[in-house]
Parts: C-alpha cells; sequence; structure tokens
C-alpha cells in the first residue's frame, strides 16, 4: 500500500501525518517548540532546532510508532510558517535565527524607505500588494544594514519551508505562492523574481528557484534518509505556506471559497476567478499555474489566547489551562459584559496595516471575571475577523462558501462569536489535524495518485457553525465599538 508523508511547521508546533490513499490517517505526531521575542517587535525561530529537529522527531516517530515501511512513502509534502527570512551559507546552514512572518515588525524603517523611493502606488500595481510586516523584502534590506557580516555570508535567503526542502533534497526552491510574498522582489504578472523596483538592494542571486507547489523538486538524499529514517530517493514536493496548505486539506479549490484559519494568527485565503488589486489585501498566487488567491490576517490570535493563559490562568495546569478559561467564557453573556477588546497585540495586519497598533481591553471595573475577559479577547478576534470579511465584500470578492479550520474550531465561544460578527455559515470537516493533511494530500496529487476533488472524500464537511439571529444586534453594536475604540486609542499610543 502506497503511504503519503506530510509535515507542518507552526509557530508553536510541527504536526505530522502519514495517510494512505484514501485519506486514512495511518500515524501522526506532534512535537511543541517556542517562538521567541528577544526584544519588541522581534519574533524568531532556530531553524535547525525548531525546524530541522522537529521534522526529524515526528518523522521518525511516526515511523516507528506505526511500523510503516519508509519504502512505502510515495512522496512528501512540507509546509510551514511563513514569509520568513532565513540566510544560509554555502553549506545551507544557518547564520542566525530565521526572522518570522508579519508579527515579526522590526522591518518597519525599510518598509518607508521602499515605499518613499518606490513609491507605494508602483509597488502596488506591480507587485499587487502593499508593503507590511508580512512582506519578506524589507526584512531582507534590513538583514543587510544591520547584520552585515552575516549577510556578507549569506548564499541564499530561505523560507521555512524552503529550509526543510533542502535539508530533504539539498535543492533550494521555493513555491510561487510563498514567493509572492517577497515584495518589492517578485512580480507576479512575470512569475519571477526581479530587482527592478529596487535595483542595487539585494542580488537575485540569493533566492531559491521558483517552482508550483506540487513540482518535484528532488528526492531525500542519503544524508537526509540516515537522520530522518525515511527511504532515500523518496520524491519530494516543493510545498507551499502553512495557511495554503491549511486551506488545501478543507477542499478550498475554487473561486468564492475561503478558508478562515483559526491558529496562532488568524489567516483567511479566498481563491478568486482573477488577480485581485487590493491595497487592504495581499494578493499571491495559488498554489497551481492559472489560479490566484486573495489573503488576509489578524496577527494575534492563538498567540493572544497563550498570553492570556500565562498572565491570567498560573494556578492552572497548563493542559487544561485553555480548556478552563473557554469554559468561563461560556458564562459570560455575548458582548462579555461590555468589554471590548482589540487584539492587536504585535500591530495589525489587514485591512488596518499599522505595525504601532496596540492592544487594548476597554470597559473594565471591578465586577468583571477572568471569564469575562477571555470572552472579550476572543470576540475581539472576531471583530477583527469581521473588518476583514467586509473588505473582501467591498473589494467585490465576498465569499460565497467559508471553511475553518484550525485549533481554534474547537472553541464554541470563538467560532459562534466569528459567525454571529461575521454573519456567515462556517462548515467544519471531520478531520482537524490542518495543513500537514493537505500536505499530505499535496504530495499524494504531485505523483497522481489524487485528484484534487478527492479531498470531499478523504474529509468530508460533519458540522457547521451558523449565526444566531439573536446576538446579531449585540454583535453590531459591539462592532461599532471596536472600530471606534481603535481610533480613539490611535493618536495616544505610545
Amino acid at each position: 500500500m502506497k503511504h503519503y508523508l506530510g509535515v507542518d511547521v507552526g509557530t508553536y508546533e510541527t504536526k505530522g501525518v502519514i495517510v494512505t490513499g484514501e485519506g486514512v490517517i495511518v500515524a501522526q505526531a506532534a512535537r511543541p517548540h517556542q517562538m521567541m521575542v528577544p526584544q519588541p517587535g522581534w519574533a524568531e525561530h532556530d531553524a535547525e532546532r525548531d525546524w530541522w529537529g522537529d521534522f526529524v522527531f515526528v518523522t521518525r516517530r511516526m515511523l516507528a510508532e506505526s511500523g510503516i515501511a519508509p519504502s512505502s512513502i510515495a512522496a512528501i509534502g512540507c509546509s510551514a510558517i511563513g514569509p520568513c527570512v532565513l540566510p544560509v551559507d554555502r553549506e545551507g546552514r544557518p547564520l542566525m535565527n530565521a526572522i518570522l512572518y508579519g508579527v515579526d515588525t522590526r522591518a518597519t524603517a525599510e518598509i518607508a524607505e521602499f515605499n518613499e523611493t518606490i513609491g507605494e502606488d508602483v509597488i502596488m500595481r506591480t507587485c499587487r500588494n502593499a508593503l507590511s510586516t508580512q512582506a519578506t523584502g524589507p526584512k531582507m534590506l534590513w538583514l543587510k544594514r544591520n547584520r552585515p557580516e552575516i549577510f556578507a555570508r549569506t548564499h541564499k535567503l530561505l523560507n521555512s519551508t524552503s529550509y526543510l526542502n533542502f535539508r530533504l533534497t539539498s535543492v533550494y526552491a521555493v513555491d510561487h505562492y510563498s514567493a509572492g510574498n517577497s515584495a518589492p522582489y517578485y512580480l507576479p504578472e512575470k512569475l519571477a523574481w526581479s530587482d527592478e523596483l529596487a535595483p542595487g538592494t539585494i542580488p537575485l542571486s540569493l533566492m531559491p528557484d521558483l517552482r508550483w507547489t506540487t513540482d518535484v523538486i528532488g528526492h531525500v538524499t542519503p544524508e537526509a534518509a540516515a537522520e530522518t529514517g525515511l527511504a532515500a530517493g523518496t520524491p519530494v514536493i516543493a510545498g507551499t505556506i502553512d495557511a495554503a496548505a491549511e486551506a488545501v486539506s478543507v477542499g478550498v479549490t475554487s473561486p468564492g471559497q475561503m478558508m478562515v484559519m483559526y491558529g496562532s494568527t488568524i489567516f483567511i485565503i479566498e481563491i478568486t476567478a482573477a488577480a485581485v488589486s487590493e491595497p487592504r489585501l495581499w494578493y499571491a498566487p495559488w498554489l497551481f499555474e492559472g489560479q490566484h488567491a486573495a489573503m488576509a490576517g489578524v496577527s494575534t490570535a492563538g498567540t493572544l489566547t497563550h498570553w492570556l493563559r500565562r498572565i491570567m490562568a498560573s494556578d492552572l495546569a497548563p493542559a487544561d489551562a485553555i480548556r478552563i478559561l473557554n469554559e468561563e467564557a461560556q458564562t459570560s453573556p455575548p458582548g462579555a459584559n461590555g468589554l471590548v477588546a482589540l487584539p492587536y497585540f504585535s500591530g495589525a495586519l489587514t485591512p488596518l496595516f499599522d505595525a504601532g497598533a496596540k492592544g487594548a481591553i476597554s470597559g473594565l471595573d471591578l465586577t468583571h471575571t477572568r471569564g469575562d475577559i477571555f470572552r472579550a479577547a476572543l470576540e475581539g478576534i472576531a471583530q477583527a475577523t469581521r473588518h476583514i470579511i467586509e473588505t473582501y465584500a467591498s473589494a467585490g470578492q465576498p465569499p460565497c462558501e467559508v471553511f475553518a479550520v484550525g485549533g481554534g474550531t474547537k472553541s464554541q465561544v470563538w467560532s459562534q462569536a466569528t459567525s454571529d460578527s461575521c454573519g456567515f455559515v462556517q462548515k467544519l470537516r471531520e478531520k482537524t489535524w490542518g495543513a500537514s493533511f493537505g500536505d499530505a494530500f499535496l504530495a499524494a496529487l504531485a505523483v497522481g495518485d489524487v485528484y484534487p476533488g478527492d479531498m470531499e472524500k478523504w474529509n468530508p464537511v460533519v458540522n457547521e457553525v451558523a449565526p444566531d439571529p439573536a446576538t446579531r444586534a449585540t454583535y453590531d453594536r459591539l462592532y461599532a465599538r471596536f472600530r471606534g475604540t481603535y481610533e480613539v486609542i490611535k493618536p495616544h499610543r505610545s
């Protein structure tokens, strides 16, 4: 029997699955790690320990516990957090910790400089993306200016998935969807790297080769086989960013279909019939040639719930804390007894693009409980999600079908508040293992063993979260206060 291996590296955890050709998960494993915040506005991972070390750990554990022969694995697909920046030397060794995605806001000066020298309108027209903390181009320039000794030794600038693939195959490659986050150095019209907008800044020789997600870029080397327990010669696909693989895992394949991913961040992907140029959203070529995607995100979602757990629930066992906090939040009514929370604890991504935005909890008095505060945080994330959905609608791209995925879907308060606030039905599929399951499907697709529509059989819809009409007026009032609170606080933040 053939099997397919999928591994996804997230912000706080790596997950892996081994799946049959019918979509049956026959092995799974996970390993936690930490996001490092060496100073405010920075976010990092140790690529060797957190990315490759986790890949080796979960792969070896799955092979050992399942007894599956490595030779039965027909293809491997990886995904990981993105967009990230990792400089490596000529041997592919990391030269520093990886700079993470939009939660890392260190390159605001470089964003402002690009906008000034190139022109915001030119960047938007050429790259189809406004520059934000999600873009890797400004972070590459930050690296050149602030770590010149490292930049001088840099052979390639990789992201998380391309580093995993290099360790597996010794090939430097990145998929077009991931590259779409590399403004101003990637031109979607040409599907190519280019420095025409910023000549003389970053050598294009540092960029990995561009491929489509399901392209087989290489095969497991003998060295990688020895480390991982995999069979040498196993095909490895280009893979993609975790959120895109998560969208695949819930069957987002057609224009108008949208994924809402409840993870460390909220990340939203909608497939569109044509390229969308909307400065308040992100654009990238989709995983397959000729397809497009419009994306959006809230920078702190699961990260905010973990922060609240640390500061409000140190009396609870870590394994039980989030469950208990959610139970306490259920005892608080919609509207959290008058509290409004802004979830901008790591700045604001779409549609505000405000790296200096701050988190806030407004309306507190001595009667409020821990459950009220936790519910307010979840509702604040839901209100930020509503702001994004309104942006899609104003861009002429309202979703026709919404699929929800991620750990946050286990929170009844959070998922219901999102449907109530946004006014849409969220469909939930049977398997919630997420991006690594999508990676396994993409691997099977790459070698011709499944078709795109087979995800309906691999992962059928089993539940829906529909908006409750009784809460609409409450959440409309809350949304008005939510938007107003941001505007009031903005001029006075430090």
